[in-house]
């Protein structure tokens, strides 16, 4: 049976969540048509510590979403180009959230957004209640592996070395 996810799912912790958001079916609806993309590849990004998050330099007015509780869509614009979707997760106060790198066929957070047609406007929408965007479980089995993040030389070794990233086998 497939479900949409609920505020009990994204209330998690980014750690937890993001294998748990891989093999889930990211619903994007335009125009009236619904397309649905497996999730096979996301980023958990924690805490003010952790130096590859945007949250690192403490919230500002770019990263106060990051500080929501959890279910909102966090789109931000990379090297000036393109748009990245995260999940923001985690209780309200604590900043995190979960980059969507790949789904379906796209390989590559860019040509994901691009592909689903997912800008800044998308910025702080409700992935619980939208009509335009939300995740969904469809009970999807899998085995995944994990790797250092990529695209983050900013942070320092620790964090640019930890296991945050998340690929379906």
């Amino acid at each position: 049976m497939i479900k949409r996810l609920t505020s009990d799912f994204y209330n998690q912790s980014a750690l937890i969540l993001a294998p748990k958001v891989l093999g889930k079916l990211l619903c994007r609806d335009i125009d009236g048509k619904i397309d649905k993309y497996r999730i096979t590849e996301t980023e958990a990004y924690y805490g003010e510590e952790d130096t590859a998050c945007h949250a690192s330099k403490g919230k500002t007015q770019r990263t106060k979403i990051l500080y929501q509780k959890g279910g909102l869509a966090y789109v931000y614009l990379c090297y000036g180009i393109h748009s990245l979707l995260n999940v923001v997760t985690g209780k309200q106060d604590h900043p995190e959230c979960v980059l969507i790198r790949g789904a379906g066929n796209f390989n590559g957070p860019g040509k994901l957004t691009k592909a689903l047609q997912i800008d800044r406007a998308f910025n702080y929408e409700n992935l619980i209640m939208s009509k335009k965007l939300w995740l969904e479980d469809d009970g999807f089995s899998y085995e995944y592996q994990t790797t250092p993040r990529v695209g983050i030389d900013y942070a320092t070794e620790e964090y640019k070395n930890i296991h945050w990233r998340f690929q379906l086998k």
